[in-house]
């Protein structure tokens, strides 16, 4: 990711989403004093439902005066995901950072890995600059044709799409219940007839467990689906595991990239991806935790290099 050059932030606003895996209102406070001790104007606004903080995001950055420079998301990669689709529009109104709150939390990790949220949003705050831990970094987005809504994290098709079902029923929380939903949901899956397309070329047909693009590398907060993503390169990954790999065995697979050897899966690069249900039926696809019901057999992604603005660490 190549280097900002960008003042600190001074005006924060504070998203929280009840609704989200790790909520609670202890969190949103310790985050809200964090920044309230090092900014000049801290504000929290708690999401009410399905697309409140893209609403909360642009009407904070189209306010006349006193507009926030910085967006801390708290939740999980649907929450970002909504913050997102509120901040790209507006060039160069504010930077996001992220407080893992939600299911997977594959967002923050892909920044920040395992490191304490405290850790990396004090960094943000004070540790920025030339020469600081932190820089203001702009990340590659994609943009689903069919909705036009950007995608932050990723997006997949397959077993992924469809454990974000079977999770909606199981009684955990965190990375734990994501894990066991990928682990029911593979256990009796079976490939649809899919193609997916790179750039004009068709890289995969057949039968297919899941078409992941992207993005960042982890899903679900564990699964390395996508190893080799760079967030900068100004190109999307896509990642197909072919029908050849028993679904069941994706979640053991994708724990340490062992995918990536076997001759089932494609993987490659490209700025515009289409990924299809050859049989005509409604493709099973998912971007960032959030099922996309309105899709039909197919989907295209193109990508948007250096479209979001966020903190992160120098090395990442």
């Amino acid at each position: 990711m190549a280097d900002t050059a960008a003042p600190a932030p001074t005006r924060a606003l504070v998203l929280g989403n009840p609704a989200s895996g790790s909520h609670s209102p202890e969190l949103v406070e310790e985050v809200r004093q964090l920044c309230a001790s090092c900014l000049q104007h801290t504000e929290v606004h708690l999401t009410t439902g399905p697309g409140d903080a893209t609403v909360a995001v642009r009407r904070a950055l189209q306010r006349p005066g006193g507009a926030p420079d910085l967006i801390v998301v708290i939740g999980g990669d649907g929450t970002v995901r909504e913050a997102v689709q509120g901040l790209v529009p507006v060039t160069g109104a504010a930077a996001l950072t992220v407080i893992p709150g939600g299911t997977g939390n594959s967002g923050y990790k892909m920044l920040w890995g395992e490191r304490p949220w405290s850790e990396s949003l004090k960094a943000v705050l004070t540790d920025h600059g030339i020469g600081g831990g932190v820089r203001l970094r702009r990340l590659d987005l994609a943009r689903l044709a069919e909705t036009r809504n950007y995608v932050y994290l990723g997006a997949c098709s397959g077993v992924i799409a469809d454990a974000l079902i079977t999770a909606r029923d199981l009684p955990l929380t965190g990375r734990e219940r994501y894990s066991r939903a990928f682990a029911d949901t593979a256990a009796g899956y079976e490939p649809y007839p899919g193609r997916v397309t790179v750039d004009g070329r068709v890289v995969h047909e057949g039968p297919t467990v899941l078409a992941n693009v992207g993005g960042g590398r982890y899903r679900g907060g564990r699964f390395q689906v996508l190893p080799d993503s760079l967030l900068d390169d100004g190109l999307l990954d896509v990642c197909v595991i072919g029908g050849e790999i028993p679904a069941a065995d994706v979640p053991g697979l994708t724990l340490n990239a062992a995918h990536m050897d076997h001759p089932a899966t494609v993987y490659a690069r490209g700025r515009t991806i289409t990924v299809e249900r050859t049989d005509g039926r409604r493709l099973p696809l998912e971007h960032d935790g959030e099922y996309q019901h309105g899709i039909g057999p197919s989907a295209t992604f193109e990508v948007l290099p250096g479209a979001l603005p966020v903190w992160a660490p120098a090395t990442a």
